[in-house]
């Protein structure tokens, strides 16, 4: 942390990752198969060599109905792959800090694991690691017993799981932070942020009352902490708040924590606002340090849109839905304040109308996360959780997120 012309500036900007007025701007988001392919194949190659990795993999699949893929945060392949992953997309990583000074490699148009390269790696990866939520949960399920480098509540903490073959498999742990290199945490100062948001008060007689007071809060937690550390521990809450609710979610939850994985795979986190609140929402994300996306509309006759927004030092992506007129999808509504709703509510006005603002007592909409689609499915179906079926536009794809909650008290769920 620096301190520079009484302002105070907490590790990296999300502005070292894309400029703001570049990423709302960016409407092509490629399918990048050949990097995700290229990454598949140096992955399966590790798999070949470690057999405590491989076989978490497949039990993912058959317990979780989550993809090794989705849960990979980084790996170490050799100097002599740059060239092949520089022609898919790779570039440098401007946030890959790390003690050896290693080169390190991201994809700015993926949601892809992050390349280090190193001559210890040959013609498989010297070293994998994957993210689980902590560390230390699944050091626990797994009875690894070596000791976890990083502070408890650090922005970085590894644990190796197992080393078999010149394959080092480690389980890694982050809180709004990109690089690999640890430092010690303010304990005293994240308990009493994270405290903050756990306590704030949800429900209120009047909305504009609630977002005020949670405006402040959040203010709070922000100058504790910094915006990327207080996003972390914001969401983490958030999250714990709708799982309380939703059958589904403790379902999956259960799943996924029996192999000490937790909701690190999570895709995005939707909230729903009134119009009259909409750009209430926008500051409060702004205070963590997320950048507008692209704005989206679902036509006349759905009657509602959608300003996506994305922290990219924690990994957050938001959908903030919100119901619009035709003649409101050309204007920035993120920013520009909607009138109030006419007394006939439409889908999101609706869901507000019987369940309140997802900022304050209603909670998020739903959690998306990251699953072997057609496997989740028949997975939750064997315990008696219904699903919809894909949309259409994604059937050529196996690799989907599913949605794990429509509503803060769903029990039925539907594809991202």
């Amino acid at each position: 942390m620096t301190s520079g012309n009484s302002r105070l500036t907490f590790g990296y900007s999300t502005a070292t990752l894309i400029a703001p007025d570049e990423a709302e701007n960016q409407f092509n988001w490629p399918l990048c198969y050949e990097a995700e392919n290229l990454l598949l194949e140096r992955i399966e190659a590790f798999l070949a060599q470690n057999s405590f990795a491989r076989i978490l993999s497949e039990r993912m699949r058959a317990e979780t109905g989550t993809l090794f893929l989705d849960w990979v945060d980084h790996l170490v392949v050799s100097p002599s792959d740059e060239a092949a992953f520089r022609e898919v997309g790779f570039t440098e990583d401007p946030l890959g800090e790390n003690k050896s000074g290693l080169q390190a490699l991201w994809h700015p148009e993926a949601m892809l694991p992050r390349v280090l390269l190193s001559a210890k790696a040959s013609s498989h990866p010297s070293a994998l690691a994957i993210r689980p939520e902590f560390v230390a949960e699944f050091a626990a399920v797994h009875g690894i017993t070596n000791e976890i480098e990083g502070e408890a509540f650090s922005r970085f903490r590894k644990v190796l799981a197992f080393e078999e073959n010149d394959a080092a498999f480690y389980a890694i742990e982050r809180r709004g932070y990109r690089g690999y290199i640890s430092q010690p945490a303010d304990v005293k100062k994240f308990l009493a942020a994270r405290e903050i948001w756990q306590t704030r008060r949800r429900r209120w007689d009047r909305d504009v009352k609630g977002y005020a007071y949670s405006l402040e809060r959040l203010q709070d937690v922000v100058d504790l902490v910094g915006p990327d550390l207080a996003c972390h521990l914001v969401f983490e809450e958030e999250r714990a708040f709708w799982q309380k609710r939703n059958r589904a979610a403790i379902e999956q939850k259960r799943r996924q924590d029996s192999l000490g994985l937790g909701w690190a795979n999570h895709d995005h986190h939707t909230f729903r606002s009134s119009r009259k609140h909409f750009v209430d929402l926008m500051r409060a994300w702004e205070m963590l340090g997320f950048q507008r996306r692209e704005r989206y509309y679902a036509g006349s006759q759905a009657g509602w849109g959608a300003q996506i927004v994305e922290q990219p030092i924690e990994g957050i992506t938001i959908f903030n839905d919100v119901d619009l007129y035709s003649d409101e999808t050309w204007i920035d509504f993120s920013r520009e304040p909607l009138s109030p709703e006419e007394k006939i509510l439409r889908t999101v006005g609706l869901w507000v109308g019987l369940h309140g603002e997802s900022f304050l007592d209603a909670g998020m909409r739903h959690l998306e996360c990251r699953f072997d689609y057609e496997l989740l499915r028949e997975q939750l179906a064997a315990a008696h959780i219904k699903t919809m079926g894909r949309f259409p536009i994604f059937l050529s794809s196996s690799r989907l997120s599913l949605r794990v909650s429509d509503g803060p008290c769903g029990q039925s769920e539907s594809p991202g």
